[in-house]
């Protein structure tokens, strides 16, 4: 018996384990324990024969930001002349794109624009559920939410309705990093600290709202704050119960201020997701960071505490400044979940496993892209799947 086996122990009888119990797990170079007892969790919670994923698309409707992140190798400063905001046809015609592939979800999200004010960004709700009202808009992450109510002078509550009001769905996870202000303040400059971040969801909870929670590591936190961080997600989970799901990734430093960080491997990111499985017992479901990890580290995720392998991914702008780029094809994220010895199974933002008829459709539009995009790059199929 070592020093974890009574913690493992615990977390996998259901009991909850404490603070201090996540940090000596953090501190366990024990992989294959932390795993294992992770996957018998999973199996507690998900004992279904299926693994999930979704499909959407990450649309980035601006790269202007007024905040200072030294991790993001994505936004501009206001006066940059490499400052963008996408076209309204063109964001439109990328969601008739994904709604043609099967998906019925875009992740939108932006910088902190120094002047578009509430009434832009709902218009920009309104144009897309006018075209497409079978879509979910998962959008708007807490920072620029906050930033919302401080370019409007107006309550979250007030933007929040609002933007319900206009079309919101729900809300990613973004922006969270490590919620301890020690590392935010340390790495970032004119964004939400962690009680307004937090606040943000706490108030689209009680709304009957929805969201994900984040966690970005790897940079200048601790151990430690990496378990404090787990904390107030779970400690506001108690409260609202408005998490659906937990989604970590390891910083990518390439094209940033922190590149000289060296970026940490599979072995820390397997982990880390595995002790949210054993620490977040009052989270629903985990997902697997694939876009970040590629597709083998990906697929071993769903054996360390995932049971869903996030999103097609159809577009994503954000990681892929940094260097980091893997696109998977449907087919590959349905056989990463069928060579488990589980069944693939498309979902919505909410984890209600979509039609079967539907699910079908979508994987014969994809193939059928494939096809297409094959023939007008001609490149060979490594290039489109690594």
């Amino acid at each position: 018996m070592t020093e974890i086996t009574p913690i493992l122990e615990k977390a996998v009888a259901g009991e909850r384990i404490t603070l201090e119990e996540g940090v000596v797990l953090m501190k366990s170079q024990d992989l294959g324990a932390i795993g294992r007892a992770a996957n018998a969790v999973t199996q507690r919670m998900h004992p279904e024969p299926y693994r999930t994923y979704n499909i959407d698309r990450n649309i980035n409707y601006t790269n202007i930001c007024t905040a200072v992140c030294d991790f993001c190798a994505f936004y501009r400063g206001p006066k940059s002349e490499e400052g963008w905001v996408l076209d309204r046809q063109e964001l439109l015609q990328k969601i008739e794109e994904t709604v043609a592939l099967g998906g019925d979800q875009i992740l939108m999200q932006g910088g902190l624009h120094h002047k578009y004010k509430l009434d832009w960004y709902e218009q920009l709700c309104r144009d897309i559920k006018a075209s497409f009202p079978q879509v979910n808009i998962h959008g708007f992450s807490p920072p620029e939410l906050y930033h919302f109510t401080k370019m409007n002078r107006l309550s979250i509550e007030e933007v929040l309705g609002r933007l319900r009001a206009a079309g919101l769905g729900s809300i990613p996870g973004g922006g969270a990093e490590i919620l301890v202000d020690r590392v935010r303040d340390g790495m970032t400059r004119g964004k939400v600290d962690t009680e307004n971040w937090l606040n943000v969801m706490r108030v689209w909870h009680l709304m009957g709202g929805r969201s994900s929670a984040t966690m970005m590591y790897g940079h200048i936190e601790t151990l430690e704050e990496r378990i404090e961080h787990m904390e107030r997600i779970r400690q506001l989970q108690d409260e609202t119960g408005g998490f659906t799901a937990f989604i970590s990734w390891t910083f990518q430093p390439d094209n940033t201020p922190l590149s000289d960080i060296r970026p940490l491997g599979a072995y820390e990111y397997l982990k880390v997701q595995a002790i949210s499985r054993l620490y977040l017992d009052n989270v629903d479901n985990i997902q697997s960071s694939w876009v970040t990890q590629g597709l083998k580290i990906g697929q071993l995720a769903l054996l360390y505490g995932a049971n869903d392998m996030g999103s097609l991914m159809i577009e994503e702008n954000v990681v892929a400044e940094a260097g980091t780029v893997h696109f998977l094809t449907l087919d590959q994220i349905r056989d990463s979940i069928s060579e488990l010895g589980y069944s693939p199974r498309q979902r919505n933002v909410h984890y209600e496993l979509m039609d079967e008829c539907h699910e079908q459709e979508a994987v014969k539009a994809n193939r059928e892209w494939i096809r297409r995009r094959l023939e007008e790059t001609q490149a060979p199929l490594v290039q489109l799947t690594t």
